[in-house]
């Protein structure tokens, strides 16, 4: 079993309000479980209303597969145009 995970520095310029940053938010997290079958959540940044860092983890038996399911989600956010990914860190356990 090997387990990959990502976490991700977020920028969100649209962002006016707490309230507005957790309805974009909500929105990747349940898009991103959907597509790539990964879990996903806030894991820091919290109370910064323009500012996210979220956790993805997968969990397979190919480190190949885990490099594409992160690279995936990683185009996906990028492509959406409503964040910016300020920071990206990879792990491979």
């Amino acid at each position: 079993m090997i387990v990959g995970t990502m976490l991700l520095d977020l920028f969100l310029p649209g962002a006016s309000s707490l309230k507005e940053k957790r309805m974009i938010l909500k929105s990747y997290k349940a898009k991103i479980r959907n597509q790539f079958n990964v879990s996903v959540a806030e894991v820091g940044f919290h109370d910064k209303w323009q500012r996210s860092t979220i956790g993805i983890a997968v969990v397979a038996n190919e480190r190949r597969f885990i490099d594409e399911v992160l690279s995936s989600v990683s185009r996906f956010i990028e492509r959406d145009g409503r964040v910016e990914i300020t920071r990206e860190e990879i792990a491979i356990l």
